[in-house]
């Protein structure tokens, strides 16, 4: 028999309470199948928030701590939390042996990761690099504390898929900071640092030929040559670029001037000490 005393929400409904319907909160923001929208926006706790448009609502999430703003065990995540553990165990036993992570617990950390993985690409779109370069850091201790500790070889190896990806972004990040600030060289060295962290990867599972074809170094190697484009020509290697047109053209004059010239300049870098 059906219960006579269930109602539906909606009779039960208190006029005086504020709706909940959150289609106000998405006139103007259309859902766009293939991109990725997203915006900050301000919460009735005076902290700003961040939300990412679904094609049946969004998602919001804190911008920082846990995304959900849940605290598992009184600390900021559960990865905190079995860092933690980690630590006191080294502590008390001198050393990792003995202290292994459940598969439940390895669920939990995948669970929980997946939200710093909304929030990391949202705050990219937005330009927020501090925020994604803190999140993608955070990630890649997921792996290494699943890899170093989980039970099962299951649960061990299952993120290690994303580490590229992850280093991918955690270097775009980082090197975008130094580019926005001008610092070119320093930027470029980051990419590299980045390149050759995902090289070591592929090496590591065996998988070397692997590299040139992951869409996450093409990624990273199209971003080197934008910075390259910002650095300085060095003098020496454009006379030494109009010398080998000289020579092309066979114009063996001006390429006798330009050699004269390179030697010369050459020599007083030497002798300058630069």
């Amino acid at each position: 028999m059906p219960n006579n005393s269930s109602k539906s929400r909606s009779a039960d409904k208190n006029p005086n309470e504020p709706s909940k319907d959150i289609t106000p909160l998405l006139t103007g923001w259309d859902y766009e199948a293939g991109a990725i929208n997203v915006r900050k926006v301000p919460g009735l706790d005076g902290r700003e928030k961040l939300q990412m448009r679904l094609d049946l609502g969004l998602l919001q999430m804190e911008l920082t701590g846990r995304p959900d703003g849940h605290r598992p065990h009184g600390r900021e995540s559960f990865l905190d939390y079995f860092e933690e553990l980690a630590a006191d165990h080294k502590k008390e036993t001198g050393g990792a042996d003995g202290f292994t992570l459940s598969t439940d617990q390895c669920q939990e950390l995948r669970e929980e990761a997946v939200m710093y993985y909304h929030r990391y690409l949202s705050l990219f779109i937005l330009g927020d690099y501090p925020g994604v370069v803190r999140d993608t850091a955070r990630q890649l201790r997921v792996l290494d504390i699943c890899a170093e500790h989980a039970a099962e070889e299951h649960d061990r190896l299952i993120l290690e898929q994303y580490r590229p990806y992850i280093i991918m972004m955690n270097t775009r990040a980082s090197a975008s900071l130094d580019f926005k600030d001008e610092l070119f060289h320093k930027a470029l060295t980051t990419v590299t640092d980045g390149l050759d962290q995902i090289r070591e990867f592929f090496i590591r599972f065996g998988q070397q030929e692997a590299f040139d074809k992951s869409n996450e170094v093409k990624i990273l190697k199209r971003f080197a040559r934008d910075i390259r484009r910002k650095l300085p020509v060095d003098p020496l290697d454009k006379l030494q670029n109009k010398l080998t047109r000289a020579v092309k053209r066979e114009d063996y004059e001006e390429a006798a001037r330009l050699r004269d010239e390179i030697q010369s300049k050459r020599h007083q870098r030497e002798s300058s000490g630069a």
